[in-house]
Parts: structure tokens; sequence; C-alpha cells
């Protein structure tokens, strides 16, 4: 089997497995094409954005993710991170490029937990006064 880079991200709840080979240029997230599994528009486009941060073609690569948990945009930073991290791995050099554009910092914002007595984190409940 062909060397692989591996990444792990991770955004909110969602967790991403990225491996990158050298090869032809295939994207797979969860055994589907990328352009099918994230269908918003841009997504695509945002995972993609450390390639050219370090000025590597995408087609260069062949990148295969496993992600789960959270919603759409957890997922997409959780994969745009694991990219980051194995392209690190693949040229220690590209570590400043990355950084410079904010690519290998871990998004740290999770949902704020239930106070009790609230409705939510935050929201109470309506006040009345009789």
């Amino acid at each position: 089997m062909a060397q692989y880079y591996e990444g792990i991200g991770r955004r909110k709840e969602s967790t991403a497995r990225v491996r990158l080979v050298t090869g032809s240029g295939k994207f797979v997230v969860n055994e589907k094409e990328a352009a099918a599994f994230f269908t918003h528009y841009g997504d695509v486009d945002s995972i993609l954005r450390p390639f050219s941060a370090v000025g590597q073609e995408a087609n260069k690569y062949d990148v295969t993710v496993l992600v789960n948990g959270g919603g759409v945009t957890g997922q997409v930073d959780a994969v745009r991170l694991g990219v980051a991290r194995a392209l690190q791995k693949i040229n220690e050099e590209w570590t400043s490029a990355l950084r410079k554009k904010g690519l290998l910092t871990r998004d740290a914002r999770v949902k704020e937990r239930k106070k009790p007595g609230l409705k939510k984190a935050r929201k109470a409940p309506t006040y009345t006064k009789r």
C-alpha cells in the first residue's frame, strides 16, 4: 500500500480523519464524492484552501475522509483542519504558511451547557408579573 499522511480535525461535535495519498485528485468523503457530500455553496472550496495556502495543486493528492458527528458547518471545518494537519506532515516547511492563514488553529468554540431554571444556556423563561 502507498504511503499516506493522516490528519485529524475537530470542530464543535464533528471529527474528521483525513488521509492524503499522492495520486490523481480523487476526493472521497464517507465513500461519496466530496461535491455530493458537501452540497452547500463554497464548502468544497473552503476544504481545499490549505492546498492553495501551501501552493500545491489539490489534484496531485487523493483525499479520503471519514467524518462523523455535528452538522454541515462543523464537518466542513473539521475536514479543513484535518487536511491542513496532513499537509503539515508531508512537509514541515509548510507549517508557517498554513499558520498565517489560520488553517492550523482548532476552533475551540462549542455549544454552551444548559443551566437549571433556564430554557437553554442563557434564555430565561418569560417573566410574568401576576
